[in-house]
This record gives C-alpha cells, sequence and structure tokens, in this order.
C-alpha cells in the first residue's frame, strides 16, 4: 500500500514538473512575441519595409508555417537545444507579422481581450486537466472545424465579407476553446506514460512541442476574440 502510494506521488510531481515546463515555455514564446509585435509597431521604418512589400511578408508567413511543419516532423530527431531555438524563432516571426494589430486596434481593446482571452485559456485548461471525461473523440471533431475555418477563412480573403468574417471569429472561439482542454488533456496523458528515467533532452523535446500546441492555441483564441471584441482605432 505504501509503495503504491509512493509510486503515484512520484508519478505526480513527474507530471507536475512536465506541465510546469510547458507553460513556461508558453508564457516565454507569448512574452517574446508580444514584446516584438508591440516594438515593431512602434518602427514607422519596419512597418514600412513589412507591409510595404508583399514578398517579405508572405515569405515571413511562408517561414513561420514552415517552421511549425519542420519542428512538429523531425522534433524526434533534433536536439532539444534546437527545438528550442527553433520555437523561440518563431514565437520572434509571429510577433513581427503580429504587429498590425496594434496599429489596427486601440491599445486598451488589446488589453481588455487578452485578460479575456487568458481568463478562458486558464479555465480550459483547467478543466482538460481535471476532467475525468476522455476528450479524443472531440480531437478529431475540433480539427474538421480548424479546417473548416482556414477554407472559409482563405474564400474570405478574396470575398472581403465583415459578416463572414465575424461568423468565423465566433466559430473559431469555440474550436480553440475546445482544443485548449483536448490538447492539455493530451499532454497530461503524455506526461503520465513517460517511462522513468528518460533523458532530459527528450523531456525538454515534449515540453517544447506541448508549448507550441498551446501557444497557437492562445495566439488564435486571441486573435478570434480581438476580431470579435476589439475597438479598431
Amino acid at each position: 500500500m505504501q509503495l503504491a502510494s509512493t509510486d503515484r506521488t512520484q508519478t505526480q510531481v513527474i507530471v507536475n514538473e512536465f506541465i510546469r515546463s510547458v507553460y513556461n515555455w508558453m508564457a516565454i514564446g507569448l512574452g517574446l512575441t508580444g514584446f516584438i509585435a508591440f516594438y515593431v509597431s512602434q518602427s514607422p521604418d519596419i512597418i514600412k519595409l513589412i507591409y510595404g512589400n508583399q514578398i517579405l511578408f508572405f515569405g515571413l508567413i511562408i517561414g513561420e508555417l514552415a517552421l511549425v511543419f519542420y519542428l512538429s516532423a523531425r522534433v524526434q530527431k533534433i536536439q532539444a537545444s534546437t527545438a528550442t531555438s527553433l520555437f523561440i524563432l518563431y514565437a520572434a516571426l509571429n510577433g513581427v507579422t503580429l504587429s498590425f494589430i496594434f496599429i489596427i486596434y486601440t491599445s486598451s481593446s488589446i488589453a481588455s481581450t487578452f485578460f479575456i482571452c487568458a481568463a478562458t485559456f486558464v479555465t480550459c485548461s483547467i478543466y482538460g486537466m481535471v476532467t475525468k471525461r476522455d476528450l479524443t473523440s472531440l480531437g478529431g471533431f475540433l480539427t474538421m472545424g480548424l479546417i473548416g475555418i482556414i477554407i472559409a477563412s482563405v474564400v474570405n480573403m478574396f470575398i472581403r465579407s465583415s459578416g463572414m468574417s465575424l461568423i468565423i471569429s465566433y466559430i473559431g472561439v469555440l474550436v480553440f476553446v475546445g482544443l485548449t482542454a483536448y490538447d492539455t488533456q493530451k499532454l497530461k496523458r503524455m506526461a503520465l506514460t513517460q517511462p522513468a528515467g528518460l533523458e532530459a533532452g527528450v523531456v525538454r523535446k515534449g515540453a517544447i512541442m506541448g508549448a507550441l500546441t498551446l501557444y497557437l492555441d492562445f495566439i488564435n483564441l486571441f486573435l478570434m476574440l480581438l476580431r470579435i471584441l476589439g475597438d479598431r482605432r
């Protein structure tokens, strides 16, 4: 009985350490993105360089996508330090491309939306951590919803319908709320199934991928909420 209790305690410690590492790296990524986005928005020359040159802007977007795909596909084969550097680089590039929000929206609405997003994210993440319900089946449904949002967003780039944009945003909030809970539960299961004595580098790479997943959930949820709640300048 005592051995079983000790094993459970050790397992909980491992889970807590892994989850803490995930959220620490996610916070670092969000902080870096926010700092760079604000810094870039305060420089007219940089803004003109990025948004006045479509080739450069779309090159940055493509570079971000390439980093995410490369990191997801090669994380098992690269060093932990490389995975960390790629995550930091992605967060920095995302800050550059998201600098437009400080130009389009008022600072007060950005701040209020951020706190609403943070509260929503924390609530969903806690639910994903403590719920006994298996959210696996929800993952496939949410993934289909995400694909639908991407397709609709691409179509709306040509149609430029404000009504469709608002509908996409509302659906996007629901999708990323669900994904936050689903991804948190998935990370908890990953931590529970980690074998004892796993190399620190392997654990770090798992934490980086977890941080990237939750980082993307947070950023997308924030952008969807900002489209709904943000006050334009």
